[in-house]
C-alpha cells in the first residue's frame, strides 16, 4: 500500500455551540484539525498509511492534538517538537443568509516559528510514495514556506508524487506583499504533479482566471465547461502537472450548497455529478474531505480518472454532515453515496 505523508499546521478549534454568535458564547467547543491534518485523517479512514509531519509545543495542549492524530490511525512519529504554543482559531457557524465566521490565532505558534534544518526529509520520505502540502503552510511565515521548499525539493528528487490544495487564504500572507507571495507559491507548486483549486485561488496566487464568465454573477449555476480554461492555464504554467482539479461550490446560502468537481488530465475533462447540500452540519474542511477522497481514488483507481474524481466529491458530501474539522467517513458510505443512496436511512 502506498504511504502518504502530510505537512502543515494543526490547531486548537474553538467553537460557540450550535448557531450561536461569539457574543453569546459562554462555552466553547474543542476540536484539533488543519488542513493537511484533515487530509491525514481521511487516509486513515480509508485505510492509507499515512504519516502527519508538523511542529508542536511540548506542553499537554500539544499532546492533545498529536493523540487526536493518533486515535484516528495517523502516523505521528515524524513530528518536531519545539515552540510555545498551539496556533489557534475561533469558528462562529453561519446559518441561511449569515455566513460562517473565522478568527485566527496563531501568530509566534510552533508551526509559525518553524525553521528550514529542523525537520530530516530524508528520514520523513523513507518508504513515501505520495506527499501532500496546501497554501496555508507557506501562508503562515517564511519560516514554514521554507520548510515546505525542502520538502517538495526533496520529494521531488526521489521520484515521490506531489500534490496541492492551492488554499489562499487572505487573512494569512502578511509577511510578504502580493508579487512575492505569487513567487513563492509559483516556486512550490511547480514541483507538484497533482493540483487542486478553484477559481479564486488560481486568481489569487497566480492571476488566472475562467475565460468568458464572471464565476461570482453566476453563482451555483457556473458550468464545469467554465472552468476548462483554467485548467489549461495552470497546466501551460506548472508543466509537470499531471492532474488540474477543481471544486465546484454554489453557494445559495450558508445552508444550502451545491457541491461538484472538475479534473482535467491534459486532454479530457472529468465532470463529477453535482449534489445539492440541503443542510450543511459543518462545511469546513470540505476542501480537505475532497483531497482526501482524490489521494485516494487516484492511488486506488489509478486509470481511472472518473472514479476516484466521483470518490473525491462524494466523500466531501458527506463531509457536510459532520461535526468537525476532519471527515469521518467509511469508504462503505462514500461508495453508497456513489451509488446514488442519498436517502440518508437508518442503517439496522
Amino acid at each position: 500500500m502506498k504511504k502518504v505523508i502530510t505537512f502543515g499546521e494543526i490547531m486548537l478549534r474553538l467553537s460557540p455551540q450550535g448557531f450561536l454568535r461569539f457574543s453569546q458564547a459562554n462555552s466553547f467547543d474543542v476540536v484539533y484539525g488543519g488542513g493537511e491534518s484533515n487530509v491525514a485523517v481521511s487516509l486513515a479512514n480509508y485505510g492509507i498509511p499515512v504519516d502527519f509531519v508538523t511542529r508542536l509545543p511540548q506542553n499537554d495542549i500539544g499532546q492533545c492534538a498529536m493523540m487526536e492524530m493518533r486515535k484516528r490511525g495517523v502516523g505521528v512519529d515524524k513530528i518536531v517538537w519545539g515552540g510555545d504554543r498551539l496556533g489557534i482559531y475561533f469558528l462562529e457557524t453561519g446559518a441561511v443568509s449569515r455566513g460562517s465566521k473565522v478568527v485566527y490565532d496563531r501568530a509566534h505558534s510552533s508551526m509559525a516559528n518553524i525553521q528550514s534544518g529542523m525537520i530530516d526529509w530524508d528520514a520523513v520520505f523513507e518508504g513515501a510514495h505520495w506527499f501532500h502540502w496546501t497554501g496555508i503552510t507557506p501562508a503562515i511565515s517564511k519560516g514554514a514556506a521554507e520548510a515546505c521548499l525542502e520538502a517538495v525539493e526533496v520529494a521531488s528528487s526521489k521520484g515521490i508524487t506531489i500534490s496541492t490544495d492551492l488554499n489562499y487564504r487572505a487573512k494569512l500572507w502578511k509577511y510578504c506583499n502580493e508579487r512575492q507571495r505569487e513567487a513563492i507559491m509559483t516556486e512550490l507548486t511547480s514541483h507538484c504533479d497533482i493540483i487542486l483549486g478553484n477559481e479564486e485561488d488560481a486568481e489569487m496566487h497566480f492571476g488566472i482566471k475562467p475565460q468568458g464568465i464572471n464565476v461570482q454573477t453566476e453563482g451555483h449555476n457556473v458550468k464545469a465547461e467554465a472552468f476548462l480554461s483554467v485548467c489549461q492555464q495552470m497546466m501551460e504554467k506548472f508543466p509537470k502537472a499531471q492532474k488540474v482539479i477543481t471544486t465546484l461550490r454554489g453557494s445559495l446560502s450558508a445552508s444550502h450548497n451545491t457541491w461538484a468537481g472538475v479534473l482535467y488530465d491534459g486532454e479530457k475533462m472529468y465532470e463529477s455529478r453535482q449534489y445539492q447540500i440541503t443542510h450543511i452540519v459543518d462545511r469546513v474542511g470540505g476542501g480537505d474531505s475532497f483531497m482526501g477522497g482524490l489521494i485516494y481514488g487516484l492511488i486506488t483507481y489509478p486509470n481511472d480518472n472518473q472514479k476516484a474524481l466521483d470518490f473525491a466529491v462524494a466523500a466531501s458530501c458527506l463531509k457536510h454532515t459532520i461535526k468537525g474539522d476532519a471527515n469521518l467517513v467509511t469508504i462503505a458510505e462514500v461508495e453508497k453515496l456513489m451509488g446514488g443512496d442519498a436517502s440518508g436511512r437508518v442503517a439496522r
